[in-house]
Protein backbone atom coordinates (compact mmCIF):
# COMPACT_ATOMS: atom_id res chain seq x y z
CA UNK A 1 0.00 0.00 0.00
CA UNK A 2 1.24 3.45 -1.12
CA UNK A 3 1.97 6.73 1.38
CA UNK A 4 0.12 9.02 -0.08
CA UNK A 5 1.55 13.21 0.61
CA UNK A 6 0.00 16.40 -0.84
CA UNK A 7 2.27 18.94 -1.71
CA UNK A 8 0.62 22.44 -1.21
CA UNK A 9 1.37 26.14 -1.96
CA UNK A 10 -0.83 29.23 -3.00
CA UNK A 11 -2.07 28.50 -6.59
CA UNK A 12 -0.80 25.26 -7.25
CA UNK A 13 0.69 26.47 -11.26
CA UNK A 14 4.35 26.26 -10.17
CA UNK A 15 6.43 24.73 -7.23
CA UNK A 16 3.53 22.07 -6.14
CA UNK A 17 3.12 20.59 -9.93
CA UNK A 18 6.91 19.75 -9.95
CA UNK A 19 6.87 18.34 -6.59
CA UNK A 20 4.13 16.00 -7.27
CA UNK A 21 5.59 14.84 -10.46
CA UNK A 22 8.57 14.12 -8.82
CA UNK A 23 7.39 12.39 -6.51
CA UNK A 24 4.95 10.31 -8.73
CA UNK A 25 8.34 9.85 -10.52
CA UNK A 26 10.91 8.78 -8.12
CA UNK A 27 9.39 5.91 -5.91
CA UNK A 28 7.89 3.32 -7.72
CA UNK A 29 4.56 3.34 -6.86
CA UNK A 30 5.93 3.92 -2.98
CA UNK A 31 4.49 7.08 -2.65
CA UNK A 32 1.38 8.56 -4.19
CA UNK A 33 2.19 12.38 -4.43
CA UNK A 34 -0.99 14.88 -5.01
CA UNK A 35 -0.85 18.91 -5.10
CA UNK A 36 -2.98 21.69 -4.56
CA UNK A 37 -3.37 25.39 -3.70
CA UNK A 38 -4.73 27.45 -0.72
CA UNK A 39 -6.08 29.54 -3.76
CA UNK A 40 -5.77 27.62 -6.55
CA UNK A 41 -4.79 29.70 -9.89
CA UNK A 42 -6.92 27.09 -11.91
CA UNK A 43 -3.76 27.06 -14.14
CA UNK A 44 -0.83 25.14 -14.71
CA UNK A 45 2.37 27.18 -15.25
CA UNK A 46 3.65 26.74 -19.00
CA UNK A 47 7.33 26.84 -17.82
CA UNK A 48 6.56 24.18 -15.31
CA UNK A 49 4.92 22.22 -17.44
CA UNK A 50 7.70 22.41 -20.14
CA UNK A 51 10.27 21.31 -17.64
CA UNK A 52 8.51 18.13 -16.45
CA UNK A 53 8.03 17.69 -20.49
CA UNK A 54 11.14 17.85 -20.55
CA UNK A 55 12.03 15.43 -18.10
CA UNK A 56 9.50 13.33 -19.13
CA UNK A 57 7.84 13.49 -16.12
CA UNK A 58 4.40 15.31 -17.72
CA UNK A 59 0.86 13.60 -16.78
CA UNK A 60 -2.39 14.99 -18.78
CA UNK A 61 -4.05 14.05 -14.65
CA UNK A 62 -1.81 17.55 -13.50
CA UNK A 63 -3.60 20.26 -13.31
CA UNK A 64 -4.00 23.16 -10.60
CA UNK A 65 -6.80 22.64 -8.16
CA UNK A 66 -8.16 23.59 -4.95
CA UNK A 67 -8.01 22.03 -1.31
CA UNK A 68 -11.89 20.92 -1.90
CA UNK A 69 -10.99 18.64 -4.29
CA UNK A 70 -8.51 16.56 -2.40
CA UNK A 71 -9.52 16.65 1.17
CA UNK A 72 -11.40 13.37 1.15
CA UNK A 73 -7.74 11.78 0.11
CA UNK A 74 -6.10 10.30 3.64
CA UNK A 75 -2.97 11.29 3.30
CA UNK A 76 0.45 10.66 5.64
CA UNK A 77 2.05 13.85 4.97
CA UNK A 78 1.37 16.84 4.01
CA UNK A 79 4.07 19.42 2.38
CA UNK A 80 3.91 23.25 2.42
CA UNK A 81 6.17 24.58 -0.41
CA UNK A 82 5.28 28.49 0.04
CA UNK A 83 5.19 30.63 3.17
CA UNK A 84 1.29 32.07 2.60
CA UNK A 85 0.64 27.79 2.28
CA UNK A 86 2.49 26.93 5.79
CA UNK A 87 0.03 30.25 7.19
CA UNK A 88 -2.76 29.31 5.98
CA UNK A 89 -2.77 25.41 5.62
CA UNK A 90 -5.77 24.38 6.73
CA UNK A 91 -6.76 21.72 9.38
CA UNK A 92 -7.13 18.32 8.14
CA UNK A 93 -9.21 15.11 9.10
CA UNK A 94 -7.14 12.90 11.20
CA UNK A 95 -3.69 14.04 13.00
CA UNK A 96 -1.59 14.14 9.34
CA UNK A 97 1.59 15.72 10.50
CA UNK A 98 2.55 19.08 8.27
CA UNK A 99 5.67 19.76 7.38
CA UNK A 100 7.17 23.08 5.52
CA UNK A 101 9.86 22.85 3.06
CA UNK A 102 10.06 26.33 0.79
CA UNK A 103 11.17 27.18 -2.51
CA UNK A 104 11.55 30.39 -4.06
CA UNK A 105 8.81 31.39 -6.81
CA UNK A 106 9.73 30.97 -10.31
CA UNK A 107 6.31 32.32 -11.70
CA UNK A 108 7.03 35.66 -13.49
CA UNK A 109 10.85 34.72 -14.09
CA UNK A 110 12.66 33.08 -17.33
CA UNK A 111 12.99 28.78 -17.89
CA UNK A 112 16.31 28.98 -16.04
CA UNK A 113 14.67 29.87 -12.15
CA UNK A 114 12.20 26.94 -13.16
CA UNK A 115 15.34 24.76 -13.64
CA UNK A 116 16.47 26.07 -10.26
CA UNK A 117 13.95 24.85 -8.95
CA UNK A 118 13.28 21.93 -10.36
CA UNK A 119 16.74 20.93 -9.22
CA UNK A 120 16.39 22.44 -5.64
CA UNK A 121 13.35 20.08 -5.28
CA UNK A 122 14.74 17.34 -6.47
CA UNK A 123 17.92 17.95 -3.89
CA UNK A 124 15.79 19.11 -0.96
CA UNK A 125 12.55 17.64 -0.88
CA UNK A 126 12.73 14.41 -2.05
CA UNK A 127 15.24 13.08 0.31
CA UNK A 128 13.39 14.54 3.24
CA UNK A 129 10.23 12.60 1.53
CA UNK A 130 11.53 9.15 1.12
CA UNK A 131 13.13 9.68 5.44
CA UNK A 132 9.80 10.83 6.47
CA UNK A 133 7.78 8.16 4.53
CA UNK A 134 9.85 5.08 3.27
CA UNK A 135 12.35 4.92 6.60
CA UNK A 136 10.54 5.72 9.23
CA UNK A 137 7.31 3.36 8.08
CA UNK A 138 10.36 0.83 7.74
CA UNK A 139 11.00 1.25 11.34
CA UNK A 140 6.92 1.09 12.15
Amino acid sequence: MSKKVLVLCTGNSCRSIIAEALINHSFNGQIEAHSSGVSSSGRVNPKAKKILVENEMWKSSYHSKGIDSIIHIPFDLVITVCENASQTCPIFPGNIPIKHIGFDDPDGQGYESFKLCFDRIKENLLPFVQTYLLSNSASS
